[in-house]
C-alpha cells in the first residue's frame, strides 16, 4: 500500500497542474477502522492536533480547578489562535490566575496568525509578545501545571522535564501505544510533539469527542470537547477553518487543524472521527479534502453543505478575479 494517494487535483485550462497526495483514516471509539484512503497506518506528526491531549496532565491533576480556569480558558488550552485581542487577554488572564506572567512563556514570538495565516504582512512599527503566539494558551497551561507542582519553568519544554514526561505518558494512554513507540520531534512552539499512525490520531479524536462515554478520561474529555465546541472562535479565530467547521457542526463536531497538512474532525453523536494528512502540507487542498470526507461520510445536510462550500475552493481565480482553473477531489474512501 502506498503511504499517500491522490486526494486533490488542480487544473489550469484543461490540463492538470498539481496533484496533492495524502491519506485519510476514519475510526470509531472502539478503535475500529471504518474507512480509509491511502495508508491509514502512515506515521505522521500530530502537530497542533495534539493540543487537547497535551492539556491532560493539568486537568487530571485538577489544576484547572485550582486556578479557576473556565470553559473559555479550557478552549485556549487547545487553541492555535489568531492572536486577536480576545485570545491575548485570555492567555494573559490564565497566567495571572496561575501566578505567572508572559515572561514565563517559552513558546517564542511570531507574527500573529491573524496576519500570517492569511498571507498578510503585519503593520509597520507594531511589536508582538509571546501572548500572541498561536500556542500561548497551551503554554499558559504548561506554566500552570509547573506552578501547581513546584516544577522549574525555565526548561518546561525539555523532553525530560516532568511535565513533558507526563504529557507523553498521557498521550500514549489515549492512543494505546507505548510512549517510546511514538517518535518525537520539536514543534514550532518549542514543545515536544509526537508522531503516530494516522488511524491512532483519529482514534484519539473519537475518544475526545465521546466525552463522558469514555471510561478512562470521560470527565476530562467532556470538558475539553465541550469547551472547543462552545468556543470555536478561541480554538482558532476569525476566518479560520476550525471555527467554520465547529459552527457548521452545531456542537457535534470537534475540529482541530495542525501545521503542515494535518486535520482532525470528530462527531460526538456518532463516536467517529477522521484524520487527514496532506503530504505536501498545503492548506487549500487540506480544506477541500476535509469537506469532501464530510460529504462522503454523509455528515453534511443541505445547510452545512452551503455553509462549507467556500472551503472547497473549487474555482481557482487570478488577480483579476477570472476563473482560470479548478480544484477538485480525486479520491473515494474505501470501506475497511
Amino acid at each position: 500500500m502506498h503511504p499517500f494517494s491522490p486526494l486533490i487535483e488542480t487544473t489550469r485550462g484543461t490540463l492538470r497542474e498539481n496533484l496533492h497526495l495524502g491519506a485519510v483514516a476514519v475510526v470509531n471509539t472502539r478503535e475500529h477502522l471504518l474507512a480509509h484512503w491511502g495508508n491509514p497506518q502512515q506515521v505522521v506528526f500530530t502537530r497542533s492536533t495534539l493540543k487537547p491531549f497535551q492539556a491532560l496532565p493539568l486537568l487530571l491533576g485538577h489544576g484547572h480547578r485550582q486556578f479557576h480556569f473556565d470553559s473559555r480558558e479550557l478552549a485556549m488550552l487547545c487553541a492555535s489562535h489568531n492572536g486577536e485581542e480576545m485570545h491575548v487577554e485570555l492567555a494573559q488572564g490564565m497566567l495571572a490566575k496561575a501566578g505567572g506572567g508572559v515572561a514565563s512563556l517559552r513558546c517564542g514570538c511570531h507574527v500573529p496568525l491573524r496576519f500570517s495565516f492569511f498571507d498578510k504582512g503585519a503593520p509597520d512599527g507594531v511589536s508582538f509578545t509571546q501572548a500572541q503566539n498561536n500556542c500561548s494558551g497551551k503554554h499558559a497551561g504548561f506554566v500552570a501545571y509547573c506552578l501547581q507542582h513546584g516544577l522549574p519553568l525555565d526548561d518546561y519544554n525539555a523532553p525530560d522535564h516532568p511535565l513533558q514526561i507526563a504529557i507523553r505518558e498521557a498521550v500514549a494512554r489515549v492512543v494505546r501505544m507505548a510512549p517510546q513507540d511514538m517518535p518525537m520531534g520539536i514543534d514550532g512552539c518549542s514543545a515536544p510533539n509526537f508522531a503516530m499512525p494516522l488511524a491512532k490520531l483519529a482514534y484519539a479524536y473519537a475518544r475526545l469527542a465521546s466525552g463522558p462515554q469514555d471510561a478512562e478520561f470521560g470527565g476530562v474529555f467532556a470538558q475539553l470537547s465541550q469547551a472547543m465546541t462552545d468556543h470555536p472562535e478561541l480554538v482558532s479565530g476569525t476566518g479560520r477553518n476550525d471555527l467554520a467547521l465547529m459552527r457548521a457542526g452545531r456542537g457535534d463536531w470537534v475540529s482541530k487543524i495542525g501545521a503542515d497538512g494535518v486535520q482532525c474532525v470528530a462527531s460526538k453523536s456518532r463516536g467517529v472521527a477522521f484524520a487527514i494528512k496532506v503530504q505536501d502540507g498545503a492548506r487549500p487542498p487540506l480544506y477541500a479534502a476535509t469537506i469532501e470526507v464530510l460529504e462522503q461520510l454523509g455528515w453534511l445536510d443541505d445547510v452545512q453543505r452551503v455553509e462549507l462550500e467556500p472551503w472547497r475552493q473549487r474555482s481557482i481565480t487570478n488577480a483579476r478575479g477570472l476563473a482560470v482553473g479548478e480544484r477538485k477531489p480525486v479520491f473515494q474512501l474505501m470501506a475497511a
